[in-house]
């Protein structure tokens, strides 16, 4: 094999109070191809995360070209630069002849990363809860709908990071738990009626909110339109509001709430499938 591209889905993460340990996969995509080559050329992310995976192989690194496309928004909180990562060491493990498993490759993935909450969703699809290394996956119905907001706002989330207090009040680590656990049970029996005004926490929203002035208006105004609520969208600027009904209401609601943000909306489901391979066709010889 040549060549390989290898399409990531997106992934909203935290869902509000699951800092760092909840996320869900959507279908919005990127698609990463690498190709042998006679000398590397690798933008910084993939570049790290190739000399990552032929560390763990122990292997001496063969050349590769790269390239990517997709519909996923960079520093918007939907986990582009995980796509980026899982695409080029999905893609060198189908070149090397598929030495890891995805297990393994979500994992190097989830320390490139920092952070494995959207890693694991876009490696695995559906509903994701993470605990270090094991990961628990739920597949998420079509019934479910995913609204975001995505204002023409960048935010790095090393940038989001440093926004965060190193301590907080018991009772709001108490209220997060409570919601994330509510969140996690919802997903789990499909009983999705129980995510309304659950995602609601007091470890990271409250503070990006300050970088984010609109993110209070913009969750009264969906939960005003029907939906079930809305959160950051990992470290932001998205915005993600969780519906069963009125999908395009919420949508105009989000973006009337923006008031003078440039912004756009995406109206999508969870993806359950997660990473896949789609080979090139073999070449037909006349």
């Amino acid at each position: 094999m040549e060549q390989v591209t290898v399409r990531v889905p997106a992934s909203t993460s935290n869902l509000g109070p699951g800092f760092d340990c909840l996320g869900v996969a959507l279908r919005i995509y990127n698609h990463v191809t690498v190709r042998r080559s006679e000398k590397s050329r690798l933008p910084p992310i993939a570049a790290t995360a190739a000399r990552l995976f032929f560390k763990q192989m122990e292997k001496r690194p063969f050349p590769v070209a790269f390239s990517s496309s997709g519909d996923i928004p960079s520093a918007r909180g939907l986990g582009a630069s995980a796509t980026i990562r899982l695409g080029i060491l999905h893609a060198l493990n189908e070149l090397s002849g598929r030495p890891l498993d995805r297990l393994s490759i979500f994992q190097l993935c989830a320390r490139l990363e920092g952070h494995p909450d959207n890693a694991a969703p876009s490696s695995f699809g559906g509903f994701t809860v993470v605990r270090a290394n094991d990961v628990q996956r739920f597949r998420v119905s079509s019934r479910l709908h995913f609204v975001l907001l995505v204002p023409d706002v960048e935010i790095k989330t090393e940038t989001a990071r440093k926004m965060l207090p190193a301590q907080i009040r018991r009772t709001a680590a108490v209220e997060s738990c409570v919601n994330a656990c509510t969140i996690t049970a919802a997903f789990g029996s499909r009983r999705y009626e129980h995510l309304q005004g659950a995602f609601a926490d007091g470890l990271h929203q409250p503070f990006r909110a300050k970088r984010i002035s609109f993110l209070p208006r913009v969750v009264a105004a969906v939960e005003k339109a029907g939906a079930l609520g809305a959160f950051l969208s990992g470290s932001g600027s998205a915005i993600c509001a969780v519906t069963l009904r009125d999908r395009d209401e919420i949508a105009a609601a989000m973006l009337k709430a923006a008031g003078s943000i440039s912004a756009r909306t995406i109206i999508t489901t969870a993806d359950n499938h997660g990473v896949q391979i789609r080979n090139p066709k073999p070449e037909t010889r006349n």
